[in-house]
């Protein structure tokens, strides 16, 4: 997998049929995905690109669910009057002093765009006619497969995490391809579950107004639930991909489980995170209600 030729000279691109392989030996098939990928660590080019990862999940039964960020491009500032403390945000050193204007179009589910950082997978899924895309203007997801509705219907800028509470019901499982547990989106939901109140941030209504909106706090601590995860999941190696898959609903409960024992293990390593800081000490004070 990800080999080179016999002479040592061009790599031998990953095909469909070694992702396949690896998706029966991951025993997935037929199930919904929370996928987080990165091409890169396959070391060496793959069969297709992300459409080629995609299809191959699709050929196995897989509805497959990404998240599709938009924070950056339809993201505006804070009104004066609706800035709880405790919420991540260090107000002061916002670049305005008066209160802001609104700017741009609102977010729609067909706007076609998405945060760059996501990488390859959720531009391609978004990009597929077939794809259906949460209403949250921020923090949607987006989903391909037989219940791509089911998953992301729900959705909405007051509830960001409901497709993942859906992937839970379905016995869904959460894939990491290459990439670590702070890209599992799934632990925001259990930082949630144990009680914090998620942050809140600004965009634009379909109205054109200012509404506020839910979103999930930092995720580079997240590293630091492995040993409450570790027997969880099953894995793979395709190329130098290491795949790891994670049944969801056994993830979200040792996660809580983990939150009560040690209110600490989501801080990240940087001593002045606000969000950490703020998501510990149980999210935003004195938020009105949202929308």
């Amino acid at each position: 997998m990800g080999r080179r030729d016999a002479e040592g000279g061009l790599t031998v691109a990953v095909s469909t049929s070694e992702l396949v392989t690896a998706v029966d030996a991951l025993g997935i098939a037929g199930r919904p995905v929370l996928a987080h990928v990165s091409l890169r660590s396959f070391g060496a080019p793959v069969a297709s690109g992300a459409d080629g990862l995609l299809d191959a999940l699709l050929s196995r039964g897989c509805t497959v669910l990404v998240p599709s960020f938009s924070e950056p491009q339809f993201r505006v500032d804070p009104p004066l009057p609706t800035r709880p403390a405790g919420n991540g945000v260090d107000y002061s050193r916002l670049p305005w002093a008066a209160e802001p204007a609104a700017s741009g179009p609102p977010y729609t589910v067909d706007c076609g765009l998405i945060n760059a950082t996501l990488g390859a997978l959720p531009a391609a899924l978004i990009a597929r006619a077939e794809a259906r895309r949460g209403r949250h203007p921020l923090n949607s997801f987006a989903a391909v497969g037989a219940l791509a509705d089911e998953l992301v219907s729900t959705q909405s800028p007051t509830d960001v995490y409901a497709p993942l509470r859906k992937l839970v019901e379905h016995d869904g499982v959460v894939l990491l391809v290459g990439v670590g547990l702070n890209r599992m989106t799934l632990l925001h939901l259990a930082e949630q579950r144990s009680g914090r109140r998620l942050f809140v941030r600004w965009a634009l209504g379909a109205d054109g107004r200012v509404i506020t909106v839910e979103v999930g706090s930092c995720s580079e601590g997240f590293p630091r639930f492995e040993p409450h995860l570790r027997g969880l999941a099953g894995t793979v190696t395709v190329g130098v991909s290491g795949w790891a898959a994670y049944p969801a609903g056994p993830v979200l409960d040792a996660a809580v489980a983990a939150i009560a024992n040690e209110r600490d293990i989501t801080r990240c390593s940087d001593a002045g995170c606000l969000a950490c800081r703020d998501a510990v000490a149980g999210g935003p004070v004195g938020v009105g209600p949202l929308g």
